[in-house]
């Protein structure tokens, strides 16, 4: 609640300096943020860093088994992802990111890029600093965002449920110690164990349609008690008690 309330009196006063000098929104720029602000409207055919950022806020958008490549390239797929966005939440479906598009995106991140539902803590109950693992810090880490966003995606289309995150990334030995696969990968901190409510199968059956290509959940040996998500670039699926 608190970082809600912070973001909306960001946005306010921001929108009460662009009044002042008399500055506002062109055609292809939303409202500034403090985390990342797109400056023009992007389509199929646009590249960039720029769709790369929009990439990783609507990777969860997908068809089942769809994962969407993070390549800066707004290609059919892309346009594809923003339209569900575009749908999920109220907007004209038109497969094209422009100010209102942008503005929802802006409303559902915090100052970290992470979504409102999300942090980086979830993500990573091993060390503070994100070392230790298969990758790079700054790679985990990376990896977390893009998992953060699956996750939104995933709870929204749930009905705005909360999901518990019992583990993120784990450096080598935080997985030693609880016991996981020397090719976890809960290594490369693109990997979230999920438990509570709503319940596992759901869970699992969910997550094939917001651009996890690794899951296992209950039925499968060492996860009845958690479903677990991942992004592996060797897709794998069972959960063999939820029918997957």
């Amino acid at each position: 609640m608190f970082r809600r309330v912070s973001r909306l009196l960001l946005s306010f006063v921001m929108l009460m300096a662009a009044a002042a000098i008399g500055v506002g929104a062109t055609a292809g720029t939303a409202h500034a943020d403090s985390c990342y602000t797109w400056n023009r409207t992007l389509s199929q055919g646009s590249s960039g860093s720029d769709v790369t950022q929009l990439q990783i806020r609507v990777a969860g958008w997908v068809t089942s088994g769809e994962r969407l490549a993070y390549d800066g390239q707004y290609g059919a797929r892309t346009a594809a992802a923003v339209k569900k966005f575009q749908a999920a939440y109220g907007l004209s479906a038109d497969g094209v990111a422009g100010p209102a598009t942008f503005s929802k995106i802006y409303a559902l991140q915090d100052a970290d890029c992470t979504p409102v539902h999300f942090t980086y803590a979830e993500l990573n109950k091993c060390n503070s600093d994100w070392s230790g693992g298969a990758v790079s810090a700054a790679t985990a880490r990376s990896n977390a965002l893009k998992t953060m966003w699956k996750l939104e995606a995933m709870r929204h289309a749930l009905g705005d449920v909360p999901i518990t995150i019992s583990s993120g990334f784990r450096s080598r030995a935080c997985n030693n110690a609880v016991g996981g696969s020397a090719t976890s990968r809960h290594l490369y901190g693109d990997a979230a164990d999920l438990v509570g409510s709503p319940s596992l199968c759901r869970l699992a059956q969910q997550s094939r349609t917001h651009g996890f290509s690794e899951i296992l959940g209950p039925g499968y040996p060492g996860h009845n008690d958690h479903t677990h998500v991942a992004f592996d670039p060797s897709p794998y699926w069972s959960a063999p008690t939820c029918g997957i």
